[in-house]
């Protein structure tokens, strides 16, 4: 094995450490031991390898310092040691690595400054230091990188400057500092940089005028300087950008006009200017972005009208306006943008009618100023001088479930459509003279065709069709009677009782009046004593049927006029036919049975199989109960919810999202099995295609990126399963743990665990690592960075061996990888 030259054991299942023996292969010039489950340090024995170029320990568990013996190894190219857990500072030692051309070190937990050794390393091209919890300045000596291509510092603690010549070399392709405390200007060599690709500066604090600090890339083709200080006015310049697909400039001071070259940028794809101080017009040069989906402009000074040159922006799909100053109509030319997912035009001066035009807007699912939409969910018209009637194109917004047009000068009826029968008097207050059917507005008028050639003729005609209509009405008052007799057992016409399981009919041997009185009669009218629960969307009650078997009926809220109520952001009609279309596709042990529906101008419920040790959230409260439920139960309620999750994930077509991952919704049968309930926000995932909502979850286990983005995905429901797992070893919700992230690293193990059962030890306690390491991996601030429910799943199953017997004293920094916790 001296003479071994190159050893490549990379994606496998290795675990234990890398043993001190790994420094005999004298003559080894390559090692790769990445993707594998290595542990432990990395052996000082290593600084032996005096041969060696090409290093890559990545993607492994590797714990401990950075060793300073590899600071011997003046061969070496290429040193990957990311995705660990290494801690501590960068050696000195690295200056020695004359030789290096790739060092990436990021996704770790390496701490301190930068040391000014590393300017020795002239070779460098690639510099990846990201998503550690580094501090401190910028060694000047970084100026010296000058064939430096690459470096990502990015999601780190950094202040001061930016080394002013990072770019001296004229090489730098990709610069992403995001995300530090960067103070001062842009480097003035950057201005010069013609090579650059991709620039993120975005989330530091930098100053400066940024009609100076941009100069002329022919190549970029992203850049990000948001939530920065950065003032002036945008440069003409920037329509040379002719790579560009993203420009991010909000959050910052940023004045004067929009220039109009930016309409020259014709790979544009995202433009978000918002939160400025832009002022004057839009530019009318903007509709020559003909790749342009994302259109932000929001919370500016802009004045003037919306250009109508904007809807020849085809390929439009989320335009936000709002808080602006704009004035005139809205222009019926938006209506082209059909694939339109989000339209925002709100707190403006916006007047004139709604144009019947935006009707052609199938795709809309979030719009805050008007529109005939198939898939409108949240309508938002509030603030502006709107004016005329609300066009009868309205009626066929099957999807809408939220409106707000108070503050307006509409007038005349309302329309015809569910979410406005559902409204209160506050989302139509303030407006010149709507009529309709919320309680709190003037009536509809009954409208009667009269001919106007005649009086004389319309008397005559009347004195005709009163006889018959009286004779009509009390033919069917007469026929409703007789047949309410003939079939009294059918007490309404409109009563439909629909099963999910074929089988359910054979048991039960009902039709749906029976099944439906049977309920009513085993809750006595659904009265309070029966209730085991409650939500936003309506309660849920045990009634046994006369079969003797118990099921849970879930009743949604109904108003008495027979439509289920409304909530600020999504109807319960919608809740309820969103559960039921989840449900009737969906088949797995961890899931909740639905039995049935029913929906009667009376009555909405939903018939689900009966749980009998009810809620997560409830049993944990219970301290007698949960005393007698163990480590192991409770890492297989974990895994009884990550098959569920990774079922609707990942065994679905289409993929379902759930969105609303709790401890409530989590229910568990005699033997503690979980089932995971309440698919009333659950959504279909449509492939190859933007997925935008309003906001669906409960506060304290939705992932925080749905805090500034209405795009969901199914990491959203990986999130909240992390915060569940949490709550289920720890006892308690985890929101105390979450919030102090930065001081998270120092908590011992056994702070964190239940304490109202004992300790878990040798096994036990190998799973509990696991399960909770998993956990943790689930809360990472960024999506991309958290696994797939099926990595969870298979995760969970895995065998495990070797496993160090930790102490209870151990600090979780030790045994977890928390960074990724850190925005």
């Amino acid at each position: 094995m001296s003479s071994l030259l190159d050893l490549w054991l990379f994606d496998n299942e290795l675990e234990g450490s890398i043993p001190d023996s790994i420094g005999r292969l004298g003559n080894l010039t390559r090692l790769a031991l990445y993707e594998n489950k290595l542990s432990g340090h990395i052996p000082s024995t290593i600084g032996n390898l005096s041969k060696l170029e090409l290093l890559y320990l990545y993607q492994n568990q590797l714990s401990g310092p950075f060793p300073r013996e590899i600071g011997k190894l003046e061969s070496l190219t290429d040193l990957a040691l990311f995705r660990n857990k290494l801690s501590g500072h960068i050696p000195l030692t690295i200056g020695n690595l004359s030789e290096l051309k790739l060092l990436r070190l990021c996704e770790n937990q390496l701490s301190g400054s930068i040391p000014r050794e590393i300017g020795k390393l002239e070779s460098l091209i690639d510099l990846r230091l990201f998503s550690n919890i580094f501090s401190g300045v910028l060694p000047i000596e970084m100026n010296n990188l000058t064939k430096l291509m690459n470096l990502q510092i990015y999601n780190n603690s950094f202040v001061g400057n930016l080394p002013p010549d990072v770019c001296r070399g004229g090489v730098l392709v990709n610069i992403s500092v995001a995300s530090n405390f960067f103070t001062g200007p842009i480097p003035r060599s950057q201005k010069n940089c013609s090579t650059l690709f991709r620039v993120t500066l975005n989330h530091n604090q930098l100053t400066g005028d940024i009609s100076d600090a941009l100069g002329t890339y022919p190549n970029l083709n992203y850049l990000d300087l948001s939530y920065n200080e950065l003032h002036g006015m945008l440069p003409a310049k920037i329509g040379q950008y002719n790579n560009l697909t993203l420009l991010r400039i909000s959050n910052n001071k940023i004045s004067g006009a929009l220039p109009s070259e930016v309409g020259n940028m014709k790979k544009l794809n995202v433009l978000d200017l918002s939160k400025n101080h832009l002022s004057r017009g839009i530019t009318k040069g903007l509709a020559k972005l003909d790749a342009l989906f994302e259109l932000s402009l929001e919370n500016n000074e802009l004045m003037g009208s919306i250009p109508p040159e904007i809807g020849m922006i085809l390929t439009l799909r989320n335009l936000s306006l709002s808080k602006n100053r704009l004035v005139g109509p809205i222009p019926k030319q938006l209506g082209n943008c059909i694939d339109m997912l989000s339209l925002n035009l709100s707190g403006n001066e916006l007047h004139d009618s709604i144009p019947v035009e935006i009707g052609r807007l199938r795709s809309l699912e979030s719009l805050d100023q008007f529109g005939r939409l198939q898939s409108l969910e949240t309508l938002n018209l509030s603030h502006n001088n709107l004016s005329s009637e609300i066009p009868s194109t309205f009626n066929a917004m099957a999807g809408l479930s939220t409106v707000d047009v108070s503050y307006n000068q509409l007038e005349g009826p309302i329309p015809n459509s569910t979410a406005f029968h559902n409204a209160s008097i506050d989302v139509v207050r303030g407006n010149k003279g709507l009529c309709g059917e919320i309680v709190g507005l003037k009536p509809r008028p009954l409208k009667i065709q009269a001919n106007s050639h005649s009086g004389k003729g319309d008397r005559k005609w009347l004195v005709i069709l009163l006889p018959i209509i009286a004779l009509l009405l009390l033919f069917m008052v007469i026929f409703g009677f007789w047949y309410a007799m003939i079939r009294r057992t059918k007490r309404n016409a409109k009563d439909q009782l629909v099963s999910t399981n074929e089988n359910l009919f054979a048991i039960w041997s009902y039709d749906g009046v029976i099944i439906y009185e049977n309920i009513i009669k085993a809750t006595e009218g659904f009265d309070s004593k029966y209730c085991i629960g409650s939500g936003a969307y309506g309660s849920v009650y045990k009634a046994r049927l006369s079969s003797n078997q118990i099921v849970a009926v879930k009743k949604f809220h109904v108003l008495p006029d027979g439509d289920i109520v409304g909530t600020t952001k999504i109807s319960r009609q919608k809740a309820f036919r969103s559960e039921i279309r989840a449900l009737t596709k969906i088949r797995h042990r961890n899931i909740v049975k639905l039995y049935g529906f029913c929906s009667t101008p009376r009555h909405s419920f939903l018939v689900y199989e009966y749980l009998e040790a009810g809620s997560l959230e409830s049993l944990l409260s219970d301290h007698e109960t949960m005393a007698g439920i163990g480590w192991l139960e409770r890492g297989n309620v974990v895994r009884g919810v990550a098959d569920a999750l990774c079922y609707l994930h990942h065994d679905c077509s289409p993929p379902i999202i759930h969105r609303d991952i709790s401890s409530k919704n989590i229910l568990l049968d005699a033997e503690y099995e979980a089932h995971v309930s309440d698919f009333g926000t659950a959504r279909f995932v449509k492939p190859d295609s933007l997925n935008w909502t309003s906001f669906a979850g409960t506060f304290g286990y939705a992932a925080p990126e749905l805090a500034y983005t209405m795009e969901i995905n199914e990491k959203s429901d990986v999130y909240s399963f992390g915060v569940v797992t949490l709550e289920l070893f720890m006892g308690r919700h985890p929101r105390d743990l979450i919030s102090s992230i930065p001081s998270l690293c120092d908590v011992q193990l056994k702070d964190i665990l239940d304490q109202r059962i004992p300790y878990p030890k040798d096994e036990t306690m190998a799973d509990l690592i696991c399960v909770l390491d998993i956990a943790f991996s689930c809360l990472s601030y960024r999506p991309e960075s958290r696994p797939s429910m099926k990595q969870v799943s298979q995760g969970l199953s895995a065998r495990r061996s070797n496993v160090p017997d930790y102490p209870l004293e151990i600090k979780l920094g030790e045994l977890f990888n928390l960074r990724g916790l850190v925005s």
